[in-house]
């Protein structure tokens, strides 16, 4: 058995922080850190530069998700919820972690969500409290003013090409014409309704926390960032944390922090990271070789994801991007991106989009909608010959919840993963609605100039048992795993920190990242990753939190209304 490496006496690579994991959160604490001249910031970070067009042109977005330079490469264990299927699970493994292999939808959640974290155990971290968080990161240069930031690092645009393909449009109203609400600014005081899509994306280029964060944070003397080095436990001395063990090329070394360690290598990196250093659920440990030294059961629990369908129609006009898909049309598209930083490469391509509510007993939306002007899988290709597109639908408040857990104590084996998929029947029910209230939308008017054959699930999938046998075939990952280190009330014995961050049971340890969310978000995981990475960083350096937003946000009058005339009802 493994015990935890203890800390020696004295070592030449001595910092005041160090940060594992130069992600969306991660990067954004190492810049905001080192404004400071006189603190020294070590990021850890085992992948490498993010210079590669493929990562900086914001269409090849599905290539480096599959380039094992780039994607950690995860798979889930047998999901029993899903037939016994595997599950892939890509995590960044470049400067800019999953922000440079995302999809580039930029989507903050909605207020409803951000009570829901407070709710659940983690003070303070309510919409109000948050808002000027998300303000402070981000450049916009649409909405109101109470709602979104002007001078931050992140450029966020909505896109280039929403105006040159009216199948974007179509979507759009389609949806009006079903019943759902336009809304202009999902981030902004209404998410629920359909519009036009944001992404972070500024001047052609992708807006990854590397791009926006370190690029310019990386000239100050204070900062180092050493790219190659595998984090492979925590230092602890007794129950403090002083450092980090780290490998490369087969040799050991020590990054220690005279300060804290802080863990932003995310939701799979981080609760593993723990538990390779002894702190994490004490079976867990044991069973894998480590020695105990905080026994923390919520470590790589609670795990939440996002899952997805597409629904693809075959297009009876030849406006749509299957038609781009060539390699002259490539060629032409790089080219120009290359030269201009314009045109089809300057775009993820999900410009319309959508968030509505599965129910009237649903207080805010819990089902979200890519629409993309093609019909094409993630890696690129085409999904059948000739013009279509599609819709990625599904539930985004699963209840469903998975594990994160070490096999090994060594950092270069992969973890176990299970999310438990459609194991809680409430999500096959979600997905029922899903599936129904979509076909619903797609066979609106607004749609009918466009709209050939239903390809999937094709119209024979109608029945219950039909649906659920098609989901449970076909569903993929979103891409959004999160929830694995918690943040909970001090009587939640699942709780893996308290409201700072901070790792319960050990000094100077904190976890800043998409795993320490209570309850996932509706929507996908960047945007809100950020903005727990600029919050972070006060934490860090105990300054005073920024106001809090006084601006409102939309509720359904109707829903309490409902709530007080004792009507059934719940919140996502």
């Amino acid at each position: 058995m493994t015990t935890p490496s203890t800390a020696p006496a004295a070592t030449s690579s001595e910092f005041d922080y160090v940060i594992v994991g130069s992600g969306s959160a991660g990067a954004i604490m190492a810049a905001r850190l080192t404004e400071d001249p006189d603190i020294r910031v070590a990021v850890l970070e085992f992948g490498g530069s993010d210079r590669s067009i493929f990562v900086q042109m914001p269409t090849a977005l599905s290539i480096p998700m599959t380039r094992d330079k780039f994607n950690w490469g995860y798979w889930s264990d047998p999901e029993p919820g899903l037939d016994g299927r595997v599950m892939d699970c890509p995590r960044g493994k470049v400067l800019g972690g999953s922000s440079s292999i995302n999809g580039m939808a930029f989507v903050r959640g909605c207020a409803g969500d951000l009570d829901q974290w407070e709710e659940a155990g983690a003070e303070g971290w309510n919409y109000a409290s948050l808002l000027p968080y998300y303000q402070r990161l981000e450049r916009t240069g649409f909405g109101d003013d109470s709602y979104r930031g002007r001078g931050g690092e992140v450029g966020v645009g909505n896109g280039n090409d929403r105006l040159l393909n009216p199948l974007y449009d179509a979507f759009i109203a389609a949806g009006e014409q079903a019943g759902y609400p336009v809304t202009k600014d999902y981030n902004g005081y209404q998410q629920e309704g359909f519009g036009p899509m944001q992404m972070n994306v500024a001047s052609g280029r992708r807006q990854s926390t590397a791009n926006a964060f370190l690029a310019p944070a990386r000239k100050r003397p204070n900062l180092q960032i050493i790219t190659g080095v595998l984090a492979q436990r925590v230092l602890l001395d007794g129950n403090r944390a002083v450092g980090v063990e780290v490998t490369r090329g087969g040799k050991t070394a020590q990054v220690m922090a005279r300060r804290e360690v802080i863990l932003a290598a995310g939701s799979i990196g981080s609760p593993t990271l723990l538990q390779r250093s002894g702190i994490g659920p004490a079976a867990v440990l044991k069973e894998a070789g480590v020695m105990p030294v905080v026994d923390l059961p919520g470590v790589g629990a609670n795990l939440q994801d996002h899952l997805e369908v597409y629904f693809q129609y075959r297009c009876t006009q030849s406006i749509t991007l299957n038609g781009r898909l060539n390699p002259l049309s490539k060629a032409w598209i790089g080219a120009r991106w290359m030269l201009t930083k314009t045109g089809l490469g300057a775009t993820n391509h999900f410009e319309a989009c959508a968030f509505i509510r599965s129910d009237k007993g649903v207080q805010w939306p819990d089902i979200q909608y890519h629409f993309l002007p093609a019909a094409m899988r993630y890696d690129g290709r085409a999904a059948f010959d000739g013009h279509g597109f599609q819709v990625h639908v599904g539930p985004n408040k699963p209840r469903s919840r998975g594990r994160v857990a070490i096999r090994t104590p060594m950092a270069e084996d992969a973890p176990s993963i299970l999310f438990n998929y459609l194991t809680d029947p409430r999500d096959i029910s979600d997905w029922r609605k899903a599936i129904r209230l979509t076909r619903e939308i797609l066979q609106q008017d607004a749609l009918a100039p466009f709209r050939g054959n239903e390809i999937q699930p094709g119209f024979g999938v109608q029945s219950d048992d039909e649906i659920d046998a098609w989901v449970r075939e076909n569903v993929e990952s979103a891409y959004h795993p999160s929830c694995t280190c918690k943040i909970g009330r001090d009587n939640d014995p699942m709780a893996v920190l308290d409201r700072d961050c901070r790792v319960r049971g050990v000094a100077n340890l904190r976890v800043a990242d998409s795993s320490i969310f209570p309850v996932i978000t509706n929507g996908n995981l960047n945007a809100p990753s950020m903005m727990v990475g600029e919050r972070a960083s006060d934490l860090i350096l105990e300054r005073d939190p920024l106001p809090p937003s006084n601006a409102p946000a939309w509720f359904d009058p109707a829903w309490e209304t409902r709530q007080r005339a004792g009507e059934p009802q719940r919140a996502v």
